[in-house]
């Protein structure tokens, strides 16, 4: 899928963010070669069948969206322990600008699609995290108010030999003015995030979004894993009118184990359109994909995940379930797992329901003295259970368990 291109955004434009946070040159040519990317870059697949396409991108404005040089974020950053680096690119760049520069775009190719690149020439928040060698660290959080138009983010997390890290993210949108901007006109968020996981590295990556309903949002988390390394993602989304969700892991040491665990619940017309790929290139690798859903109202949701098993990948495991809960008769769900097997010494499995709240479950809360809708609540709750006993962080756990129980009410 291609897209026009955004007449207001220029070479000029793209100098001025490099000039203003003053970044050397190597980066300023990354951006630049990002902009002049968006001219074939193509948008993201989306699943489609015959005459209808599942998540519609195309009709996306950008050319309304994307302010580039009126970007506004309150962004709070917190790190427990010392040793490790927790800065924005601004700060991170002038004592870490090597490691930076060396990890960069070594995870995630820029030009991947027309939003990254878009993302890479524009971004100005985002947070470099770096985990010396052997450090143990369980409670970095960044935590993030939308409060402009448009917004681009970048993160990179560089987790060195023997060392763990636990990353928690949220984004919201602002109060007051500034998050109005444009007269209450939609806005749009993107986030990239890199992950590089040393040897015997292991990194788990949590985020929040819970951005107001005239949000567009787009995110890509990809992570890459040396050997016996560990990437674990908790993807949760419940905000933004349409969502596009990428979370993905490149399995390249022998050893090496990846887990994402998805959740999201849409309610009036919001659209999900959530993706989960692994894939095993190395031997003895492990994969566990889980997410569930619930829809209300006339909400949607698509879900594609791959397991990708390659040639060289011996004695691989990689398992896929998917479960989505329909409240209401006109929303509406797809899933279409995937396993793609290219060495016979695998142990592998995927699978995808999607269905309303069980009738005699009902029944039998209800002849409990229960009223229906705090049965349905009750249900719903339980629904998830399976999904939130994945998540280890309390502090993380707890938040989605919240926004649940907001929803629900």
């Amino acid at each position: 899928m291609s897209t026009q291109a955004i007449e207001s955004l220029s070479e000029d434009t793209v100098r001025r963010i490099a000039d203003e946070r003053d970044e050397p040159e190597w980066l300023l040519e990354t951006r630049l070669n990002a902009l002049s990317a968006l001219e074939t870059a193509e948008l993201p697949d989306v699943i489609q069948t015959p005459g209808r396409r599942w998540t519609d991108l195309e009709s996306l404005d950008f050319e309304a969206l994307v302010d580039p040089l009126n970007q506004a974020d309150e962004t709070e950053r917190t790190a427990g322990d010392d040793e490790v680096v927790v800065l924005p690119f601004t700060e991170a760049l002038d004592e870490y600008g090597d490691v930076i520069e060396a990890n960069f775009g070594s995870v995630l190719d820029p030009e991947h699609n027309y939003l990254t690149a878009l993302s890479v020439a524009l971004f100005t928040t985002g947070t470099f995290v770096y985990v010396p060698e052997g450090v143990d660290v369980e409670d970095v959080t960044v935590r993030a108010e939308m409060n402009s138009r448009s917004l681009f983010s970048q993160t990179l997390v560089v987790a060195e030999e023997s060392s763990s890290v636990t990353i928690l993210e949220s984004i919201e949108t602002g109060d007051g003015e500034a998050a109005a901007s444009g007269g209450g006109d939609d806005r749009y968020f993107s986030n990239l995030v890199e992950v590089v996981a040393g040897e015997n590295a292991n990194v788990q990556f949590g985020s929040l979004q819970n951005l107001d309903d005239d949000s567009y949002t787009y995110s890509l988390k990809r992570g890459v894993t040396d050997t016996y390394a560990t990437v674990d993602w908790i993807e949760s989304n419940f905000g933004s009118k349409l969502t596009r969700s990428d979370i993905e892991t490149e399995l390249n040491g022998d050893g090496s184990e990846s887990q994402i665990v998805g959740t999201f619940f849409g309610t009036d017309d919001q659209h999900f359109d959530i993706n989960a790929r692994v894939w095993h290139q190395a031997e003895q690798t492990t994969a566990d994909l889980v997410t569930r859903g619930v829809l209300d109202d006339v909400a949607r949701s698509v879900y594609e995940g791959v397991q990708d098993v390659g040639e060289d990948a011996w004695n691989t495991s990689s398992y896929q379930r998917e479960n989505t809960l329909m409240l209401s008769d006109d929303a509406e769900a797809d899933a279409s797992p995937k396993l793609i097997i290219h060495n016979h010494d695998t142990e592998a499995s995927h699978s995808a329901t999607v269905g309303q709240v069980d009738a005699e479950d009902l029944f039998y809360l209800e002849s409990r003295s229960i009223d229906s809708r705090t049965a349905r609540n009750m249900l719903v709750e339980g629904f998830f259970v399976p999904v939130l006993e994945e998540i280890a962080v309390d502090e993380f756990r707890d938040d989605v368990e919240e926004l649940v129980l907001e929803r629900l009410q």
